[in-house]
C-alpha cells in the first residue's frame, strides 16, 4: 500500500505525475459503471422486477415496499411507476450521504486507498448481484456503500499529487473531471444497448466489468499514487492545531449556506429527473428517432452527457469573453441565472407535451434536444457554480466541512425527484414538467432576493479547497 509523492518535475501524463493518469481512468470506468447502471435502474424495475413473477422473488421486499409506501407514498399504496421512482429517489439520494460514512472510515479506520479499494469491490459486487431478482436489495447496498468510499476519496488523492505551491492543480482536475464524463457518456451506450436489446442483467453485467477496469487500474497504479495522511488521534491532534477561530461575519455566512441548501436541491430537480421520470416519459410518449435514426431510450443519457460537456466549454467561453467587455455576474447572478435557463429547458418539454395531446401525436425529438441544450446551459451555471460559492465563501476554519454540506443538497434534490416521479401516472405530462419548471424558476428568484439582501456578507477572496473541482462538471 505504499505510495511515492509525487514530484514537481514529474511530468510524465500530459505535463502531470503518472498519479493524474492512474485516477482518471479509474474514475472514468467507475463513472461507466455507475452512470450504466443508474441509467437501466427505472426502466428495468417498470418493465421487468417489479412485475408480478418477479417481484416475489426479491428478499427483504415487503419490509422495503412498506418504507418506500410510508416515505414517497404518505401511507399510500404506490403503483409500479411510484415504488421504481421512489426505490431510484433513495438510491440516487443516498450515494451522495454515504461518502460521508467513506470519508471517517479513511480518516480514521483503513486511510484512502484501502478505502477506495473497498468501495470498488463492494460496486463491482453490487452490479453482479443485479443479475438475480433476489438479491436486488443487496445489490443497491454494496452500490450505495461502494460509491460512498470512492467518491471523495479518489478526488481528494489528485490533489494530493501536488506540493502547496505547484500550479498544475487546477489543470489536473479539468483532466479529471474529462475522465468522469468519459463515464458517463460511454457507459449508458454500451450498459443501455445491452440492457434494451439483449437482457438487463447483461447490462448490469457490462457495469460491474467496467466497475472491475477500474479496479485493476487503481491497483496497477497504486504506487505512482500519494501517501495517505496520518488517520485516528494523530489526525485530530494535527487537526486541532491547525484550527483557527471563526468571527461574527463568518458564522453568519455559515447560517446562510446552510439556509440555501434547499434553494440549490429545488434548482437540480428538472435535471435530475433525466434518470427517473424522463426515460419513462421518453420510453412511451415520444417519437425518439433523430434524423430518421431510431435512439434508445437509455441513449438520452448519453445524449445529455455530450450536450452538457459542450455546454460547460461554451459557457466558461462566454463569461470569459463577457468580463472583457462588462461586469461578470456574481455567483449568486450566475445561479439565478442558471435556474431560469433550465426552467426554460424544461418548458420545451411543456410544449411537447401539450403540442402532442393536441395533435395525438407522439412528442417531436427536436423538443428533446431544446430541453437537453437550455437545461445544460442552465446546469452548467448551477452546480460548478454553487461549488465554487460554497469553496470560496466558507470560513477557512471549516472550509471541508462547509464543501460537504453543499453535496447535502444533492441527496435532498434526488429525494424530491424520486417523491416527483411518482406524479408522473397521476398527472397529464405537461402538468407534471409544470411542476418542475416552477420549482426550477422559483429557486432562481430566490437566488435573485437573496443577492440583494445578502450579497455583500458573501463577497470575499477566493479560498477554494484542492479536491472540490474535481465533479464540478458531473451529472447527480
Amino acid at each position: 500500500m505504499n505510495a511515492a509523492p509525487a514530484t514537481a518535475d514529474d511530468q510524465s501524463f500530459m505535463g502531470h505525475p503518472k498519479g493524474l493518469a492512474v485516477l482518471s481512468f479509474t474514475e472514468a470506468w467507475e463513472r461507466f459503471s455507475y452512470y450504466g447502471m443508474t441509467t437501466l435502474l427505472v426502466l428495468y424495475m417498470t418493465k421487468q422486477l417489479l412485475l408480478p413473477g418477479h417481484v416475489e422473488h426479491v428478499a427483504g421486499f415487503e419490509a422495503a415496499r412498506t418504507f418506500f409506501t410510508h416515505t414517497y407514498g404518505g401511507g399510500k399504496v404506490l403503483t409500479v411507476v411510484g415504488l421504481a421512482s421512489a426505490i431510484y429517489g433513495f438510491y440516487s439520494s443516498t450515494v451522495y450521504l454515504t461518502p460521508i460514512f467513506g470519508g471517517l472510515l479513511a480518516d480514521y479506520l483503513l486511510g484512502r486507498t484501502r478505502t477506495v479499494i473497498l468501495g470498488a469491490c463492494l460496486m463491482a459486487l453490487g452490479h453482479f448481484l443485479m443479475a438475480f431478482d433476489q438479491s436486488f436489495l443487496l445489490a443497491l447496498g454494496c452500490l450505495m456503500l461502494g460509491a460512498g468510499c470512492l467518491k471523495g476519496n479518489l478526488a481528494t488523492q489528485v490533489g494530493g499529487l501536488y506540493g502547496e505551491a505547484d500550479n498544475r492543480r487546477a489543470d489536473a482536475f479539468q483532466i479529471y473531471y474529462l475522465g468522469i464524463n468519459a463515464g458517463v457518456i460511454f457507459g449508458p451506450m454500451v450498459t443501455g444497448t445491452l440492457g434494451e436489446k439483449v437482457a438487463w442483467h447483461y447490462g448490469f453485467g457490462a457495469a460491474g466489468v467496467g466497475m472491475l477496469v477500474s479496479l485493476v487500474v487503481y491497483l496497477i497504479g497504486r504506487r505512482y499514487l500519494p501517501p495517505d495522511p496520518p488517520r485516528g488521534a494523530k489526525a485530530r491532534a494535527l487537526a486541532r492545531s491547525a484550527q483557527l477561530p471563526m468571527t461574527r461575519r463568518e458564522w453568519q455566512v455559515v447560517i446562510l449556506l446552510v439556509l440555501l441548501l434547499p434553494v440549490l436541491a429545488l434548482s437540480i430537480v428538472g435535471n435530475n429527473q433525466i434518470f427517473n421520470a424522463y426515460l419513462l416519459w421518453a420510453d412511451t410518449s415520444v417519437d425518439r428517432h433523430l434524423f430518421g435514426v431510431p435512439v434508445l431510450t437509455t441513449w438520452l443519457v448519453s445524449v445529455d452527457s455530450v450536450v452538457s460537456v459542450a455546454m460547460l466549454v461554451l459557457v466558461v467561453w462566454f463569461w470569459r469573453v463577457w468580463a472583457k467587455r462588462f461586469p461578470e455576474p456574481d455567483e449568486l447572478g450566475k445561479l439565478a441565472i442558471g435556474c431560469f435557463t433550465g426552467a426554460a429547458g424544461v418548458m420545451c418539454l411543456v410544449a411537447g407535451a401539450m403540442i402532442a395531446t393536441s395533435t395525438g401525436h407522439k412528442v417531436a425529438f427536436g423538443w428533446l434536444l431544446g430541453f437537453h441544450l437550455l437545461n445544460d446551459i442552465g446546469f452548467a451555471n448551477v452546480l460548478p457554480v454553487g461549488l465554487a460559492l460554497y469553496s470560496r465563501a466558507a470560513p477557512r476554519a471549516i472550509a471541508g466541512f462547509i464543501v460537504g454540506l453543499y453535496y447535502l443538497h444533492l441527496w435532498a434534490g434526488n429525494t424530491l425527484v424520486g417523491m416527483l416521479g411518482a406524479l408522473l401516472e397521476k398527472m397529464s405530462p405537461e402538468k407534471f414538467w409544470l411542476v418542475h419548471v416552477v420549482l426550477v424558476a422559483s429557486a432562481g428568484a430566490v437566488f435573485v432576493v437573496v443577492r440583494l439582501i445578502f450579497g455583500r456578507l458573501l463577497r470575499g477572496e477566493a479560498v477554494q479547497p484542492d479536491y472540490v473541482a474535481a465533479d464540478a462538471g458531473e451529472t447527480p
